[in-house]
């Protein structure tokens, strides 16, 4: 099964093809939020470099958020026009879920994403022998209650993502010998795909829906000017 996955969740354009999990080819460009413009010739030119066309995809996985509101559009946008034109299956995946596959061994993982003012989005997960099941629902919380809801916990929980790097002294302090780091902490294309693929072996196939878990920020503006009125 040849895969395309496609990620402009976050300043990175990047797209990977896989044959089931083989790694065929992987891209990311960080040009800011300029994926309109760089997203479909990223595709049509590693295609070509690869021999391969979209007709030739049984498969596309969208990274559908948390992370930039407009990214996510743009992404979401684009594997729904492949799918719908040329009739190929869609998968979406978090890209808490992408990040989770960035941990190899088995545990609890907690992927953070930052949120900025204290806030992550977190998705926590149990890698078992490779499948990552995910143990508590996707949510966008402040830092400091969610490091108290693990406090009580008896287990050692993995941390990955940006929102793991911005707040690692903060979960250290807090979690001590509990808590466990990686060193790679970026979204990846090709692990967007293998969690795709692992869904989709499942017969679980995730709507490609944006996924915010909260408004955007000019409505939150909107919603306190009204309030402070």
């Amino acid at each position: 099964m040849k895969i395309l996955s496609i990620d402009t969740s976050s300043t990175i354009c990047g797209i990977a093809v896989l044959e089931d999990t083989n790694l065929i080819k992987e891209v990311s460009q960080d040009n800011g939020l300029t994926h309109s413009e760089t997203l479909i010739p990223i595709i049509k030119e590693n295609l070509e470099i690869i021999n391969l066309h979209l007709n030739d995809i049984d498969l596309i996985v969208c990274d559908k958020g948390p992370g930039s509101f407009t990214g996510i559009r743009i992404g979401v946008a684009t594997a729904k026009a492949f799918s719908d034109s040329l009739n190929i299956q869609e998968i979406g995946i978090s890209s808490l879920e992408s990040l989770a596959y960035n941990v190899k061994n088995d545990g609890v993982i907690c992927s953070l994403i930052d949120a900025k003012n204290d806030n992550v989005y977190v998705g926590v997960f149990e890698n078992i022998n490779g499948n990552y099941i995910l143990r508590r629902n996707f949510s966008c919380e402040n830092i400091y209650d969610l490091l108290a809801e693990f406090k009580s916990a008896e287990y050692l929980v993995t941390f990955v993502g940006d929102g793991a790097v911005c707040y690692k002294e903060t979960i250290s302090s807090s979690l001590g010998n509990k808590c466990k780091f990686v060193k790679n902490n970026n979204l990846s294309s090709y692990n967007l795909g293998l969690a795709g693929l692992a869904h989709f072996k499942k017969e679980d196939l995730c709507d490609v829906t944006p996924l915010y878990l909260r408004k955007p920020q000019a409505e939150r503006m909107l919603e306190n000017k009204i309030k402070y009125y």
